[in-house]
């Protein structure tokens, strides 16, 4: 289990093992989603906007709204593809 403690500013550190298994950097952003049971989930955004749409692109066959592209991205994270 990895404890972190919150700042007077609202301020985590992620730890360190956290942040190699998701390949996290210096100016990543992260998307916190509160779920109907309390709990949070994080999920990391795409690095790269040119990275993510090469992905999407080739496999697209028809037009997608912006809410099933975030969706696509966040199970395309939980999937360790991205």
């Amino acid at each position: 289990m990895s404890v972190s403690t919150i700042t007077s500013k609202g301020q985590v550190t992620i730890p360190k093992k956290v942040r190699e298994r998701l390949h996290l950097r210096t100016g990543d952003k992260l998307d916190f989603h509160i779920e109907d049971d309390g709990s949070l989930r994080v999920h990391p955004i795409a690095k790269k906007a040119a990275e993510v749409f090469g992905r999407f692109a080739r496999k697209a066959d028809r037009a997608r709204s912006p809410r099933q592209m975030k969706q696509r991205l966040r199970e395309a994270f939980r999937q360790g593809r991205i």
